[in-house]
């Protein structure tokens, strides 16, 4: 539930073979939002993440950064700065969480993600209807149908 309304998710999981295996472009653009995990007792998860940050800088994709893994401070490899710093750079939300351990914050982590393609999607149909009708659409309601209601890209 993301403010009282039902969201289905459609996660397509694309972890990696090694560090210069990038996401494809066909994915991103298949994507609605993008939810880049690290992990904080890996630096070498991180270095991919901005790799990927780098790929997507120019789309206009909501994308929240999650370090995982901080309930293994004792190993920490990637400060909370670090991840902080690369979320201002993408524009983007950013947390650290123990998926491990609590649930709660994870699905927090997916709620505001929800939320922040929720605001694109309306943004974005908005501006298309008023640039059609040269008018303000402030008081129409629309639905919208998510990219990832088609079908998923083909390796």
């Amino acid at each position: 539930m993301v403010d009282n309304d039902p969201i289905l998710y459609e996660i397509l999981d694309t972890c990696p073979k090694d560090e210069n295996d990038l996401t494809s472009n066909e994915t991103i653009n298949w994507a609605d939002g993008l939810l880049l995990v690290y992990s904080i007792s890996d630096r070498n998860s991180f270095s991919y993440l901005k790799k990927v940050g780098a790929l997507i800088s120019d789309n206009d994709i909501p994308v929240y950064i999650v370090g995982n893994k901080n309930d293994m401070v004792h190993l920490r490899e990637v400060s909370t700065e670090e991840g902080a710093i690369l979320a201002r750079n993408l524009e983007c939300g950013f947390s650290e969480v123990a998926a491990a351990e609590q649930v709660a914050p994870v699905a927090v982590v997916f709620q505001e993600l929800c939320r922040a393609v929720l605001a694109s999607r309306r943004k974005s149909k908005h501006s298309l209807l008023e640039r059609m009708l040269g008018t303000r659409t402030s008081n129409l309601r629309l639905y919208v149908r998510g990219k990832s209601d088609s079908c998923l890209p083909k390796d």
